[in-house]
């Protein structure tokens, strides 16, 4: 399933890292946006989670699955993704703090830590799994 152990481990590294950095830029929208306009939250919200997603997305293809394979089709399936996730994950956050008295930050914790487990599995075996390691390195410039 997984063929070379170190290789699959510095790919789910380089995902958590980019993950990671796709959240800073999903919170910085939100923040700014919320400051600077007069926008509604789930609009401010929306903007943020999109430009993440792109953002990683587009580090993930490049850089941790290492894909040459027809990106419309790959986005089309992460797009997919997102279609459930966003609305499934905004009604457990709804029904884990206005039901089950959770605070939101453990609630939000939860989803993100689900989204990057099953979107990770996701785009390796799904979106990628055909096209994985298929991208050919640049040569160097001497």
């Amino acid at each position: 399933m997984f063929g070379n152990k170190k290789k699959e481990a510095l790919r789910v590294l380089k995902f958590v890292l980019f993950s990671a950095s796709a959240g800073l830029i999903e919170a910085g929208t939100i923040f700014l946006l919320e400051t600077l306009t007069p926008l509604p939250s789930w609009s401010c919200y929306l903007v943020g989670l999109v430009l993440s997603v792109l953002w990683n997305f587009t580090l993930n293809r490049k850089f941790t699955f290492q894909s040459a394979g027809n990106v419309p089709v790959a986005m089309a399936k992460v797009a997919a993704y997102y279609a459930v996730f966003t609305p499934l994950s905004t009604w457990v956050v709804h029904l884990l703090t206005e039901r089950a008295g959770w605070p939101p930050v453990a609630a939000d914790a939860l989803c993100m830590a689900t989204n990057l487990i099953t979107e990770f599995l996701y785009q390796r075996f799904f979106v990628f799994g055909k096209s994985l390691d298929t991208a050919q390195p640049r040569e160097a410039h001497s």
